[in-house]
């Protein structure tokens, strides 16, 4: 082991790995990959528009720019490092589940945006990640400002029909009825715009209807 580890240091010394990673480069690529990862973050936070906001993930659209940048770094100025750093990297799973497929995709922006950071290419890295920041932003007006929501609603048999006819104009799609004896708790996907409780204050109204509650959707 001991062997080993003395080869290695000698290939380091050979291969003039620390000359060629001066302090000026290791910043250059780390503030690169720092501003690109600000950039993510801001997007992230201001224009997101899914369900659940999570400032743990967007913190971690930083620092993934950031590690990844340190290693192209080192994969790119010595082999036998490279060789070390793609074993030890095999190992590594991710057991956390992405809610919000979008989330995919800033994680890749992040990959992306610290990849060319540690490969020197700054350029790249900070107007691709403006590029498709300001893609996304355009796109987030475009979009409908609708959102999808579940409704819940617990009723008797005999407020079935007037719900259906309240709920049908905002395109009501059928995800699961219950049957308790006399009660039954129907929940549907409806769209709705922005913060709008008009709805839910209409089935409320209805004879027959016990409960009713409107939550945020995200999902096919």
């Amino acid at each position: 082991m001991n062997g080993l580890v003395q080869d290695i240091k000698d290939s380091i010394e050979q291969s003039g790995i620390v000359s060629r990673l001066g302090p000026s480069h290791i910043i250059a690529c780390l503030g690169s990959a720092l501003v690109c990862g600000l950039i993510i973050y801001a997007a992230y936070k201001f224009f997101y528009r899914g369900a659940v906001y999570s400032e743990s993930f967007n913190v971690l659209n930083i620092m993934t720019c950031m590690v990844t940048s340190f290693i192209i770094m080192t994969i790119a100025s010595n082999l036998v490092l490279s060789l070390g750093m793609v074993g030890a990297l095999s190992i590594v799973r991710f057991r956390a589940a992405i809610k919000d497929p979008l989330d995919i995709g800033f994680l890749f922006l992040a990959i992306a945006a610290g990849l060319t950071s540690g490969a020197g290419l700054y350029p790249v890295a900070l107007i691709g990640t403006m590029s498709v920041v300001l893609v996304y932003i355009l796109l987030s007006f475009l979009q409908s400002n609708k959102k999808s929501f579940l409704l819940v609603v617990k009723y008797s048999d005999g407020a079935k029909d007037s719900i259906l006819k309240t709920i049908k104009p905002y395109g009501a799609k059928l995800k699961s009825v219950i049957s308790y004896g006399e009660t039954t708790e129907l929940t549907v996907t409806v769209r709705i715009k922005g913060i709008n409780t008009v709805l839910l204050d209409f089935i409320r109204q209805i004879d027959g209807v016990t409960s009713a509650v409107l939550m945020e959707y995200v999902g096919d």
